[in-house]
């Protein structure tokens, strides 16, 4: 299975990875001339303190009379260009620098002065006399062993930028490994679901919104698989009840093909009363099976009674048998499909029909939470310990064969098919009272 679009992880690692260099050059990027200047004020502090105090500690009348020696104080750093200038022509008189210095001859107004002179970050301090200004002291320091300190520091700076994107890289990788994995893991087992394996688990990542996916696809992987086992359940117990209407009323068109010579006329209307209610059985089937929530609105039952008197009453008189069917009035209103509930008591009313003796009873009573349908039989009942709703493994197998049918119509309804009484056997089928 194949799919456009960038991978989860390639995406998280380039962010996460994009992000990172963005904060690392708008944080470094001012940091980097912070640093230019600071070491270029640093260096221009330290050159005016030296400065002062050179000029501090060379005589006033240096120059004036030959005999005074002409010498700087000891104790200068060794990468200082230390001279001493006039301010007037602004020569050099003794000491290291340019022969004549411009920086120098603007010192005459008495305060210290600097800038990039020769390649040099130098710095003028006056030395002053009673005459007035009359010298000027000058200290630089080559301007390319600022640069070298400024550099070492970038590159400090460019290391740690480098060392934190490599962090976030890795993060990245991790952080997009512990988010991808669970999709991948919970593609799997939607796939796995598509292949018809309903018993899937995602494993918990610990990841709250993957966890809940895989929790959300877990419970949809078992609604669908009770829904599947129900429509096969269904599915077989229709098939079941269609074969056995079928059969009877095949079995008696073959009797009367058996007997010639006797009168058709009951055996043909045998016939097209059990294909009368074959047929009514297919119609309420194919629409439950359309319909799955076909139980939207009330449920007549003192019509669904009338209905049932008319096909069963006959029928059971044929065999001498009674069908009384008793309605208790002021009955709760009950919300259930039609179809559903005439499936259920076709299957009741058969089972007494074939298994049962005697008078059948019917009876609609109030229950409190809802409305119980009770059908009986004068029948020898079920043994007991036997379990009449579970499917038989064969269609000869007695008792129930259309039961587990009837308690799968009544539960998606949301009621109960019970065996209320062994012997004499009563069935009832437990509805509930619609809400206020």
């Amino acid at each position: 299975m194949s799919a456009e679009g960038t991978p989860l992880r390639r995406r998280a690692l380039a962010a996460i990875v994009a992000v990172t260099a963005l904060a690392v050059l708008l944080f470094a990027a001012p940091l980097a001339v912070s640093v230019d200047q600071l070491y270029h004020d640093e260096t221009a502090a330290a050159l005016q303190r030296d400065a002062a105090w050179i000029a501090a500690a060379v005589p006033d009348d240096v120059g004036k009379d030959p005999r005074l020696p002409a010498a700087l104080p000891r104790d200068i750093a060794a990468d200082l260009t230390v001279g001493v200038y006039t301010v007037n022509g602004a020569r050099r008189l003794f000491g290291a620098g340019p022969e004549t210095s411009a920086l120098a001859a603007i010192s005459r107004d008495g305060r210290t002065h600097q800038r990039i002179e020769d390649g040099y970050l130098a710095v003028t301090a006056p030395i002053p006399s009673d005459e007035g200004i009359r010298l000027a002291v000058r200290v630089a320091v080559h301007h390319d062993l600022i640069e070298d300190r400024i550099h070492r520091a970038w590159l400090l700076m460019a290391a740690l930028g480098l060392v934190a994107l490599g962090l976030a890289a890795g993060m990245a990788i991790y952080l997009s490994r512990r988010l991808a994995t669970p999709l991948e893991r919970l593609t799997g087992a939607a796939l796995a679901l598509g292949d018809g394996d309903f018993t899937v688990r995602a494993p918990r990542s610990g990841l709250r919104e993957a966890d809940q996916a895989g929790e959300a696809l877990e419970a949809t992987a078992r609604r669908l698989g009770d829904v599947l086992a129900r429509e096969q359940a269904f599915s077989a117990d229709v098939s079941h009840q269609l074969r056995t209407g079928l059969t009877g009323l095949l079995l008696g068109l073959e009797s009367a093909l058996a007997r010639p010579a006797a009168d058709q006329t009951d055996a043909i209307r045998t016939a097209l009363a059990r294909g009368e209610r074959l047929r009514t059985v297919i119609e309420d089937l194919v629409t439950l099976a359309r319909h799955t929530h076909a139980g939207g609105r009330p449920l007549d039952l003192p019509a669904l009674a009338e209905e049932v008197r008319r096909h069963w009453h006959g029928l059971l008189a044929e065999r001498g048998r009674r069908l009384t069917i008793r309605i208790e009035p002021d009955l709760p209103p009950v919300t259930a499909a039609p179809a559903a509930v005439r499936q259920i008591l076709l299957v009741l009313l058969d089972n007494a029909l074939t298994h049962g003796t005697g008078e059948v009873v019917i009876t609609v009573a109030d229950v409190g939470p809802g409305v119980a349908v009770n059908v009986g039989d004068q029948g020898e009942g079920v043994p007991e310990g036997k379990d009449v709703f579970a499917r038989p493994a064969s269609a000869h197998d007695g008792h129930g064969i259309g039961l587990p049918l009837a308690r799968s119509l009544a539960e998606a309804e949301g009621g109960r098919l019970v065996l209320h009484r062994n012997a004499p056997p009563v069935f009832s089928l437990l509805l509930p009272a619609s809400p206020a």
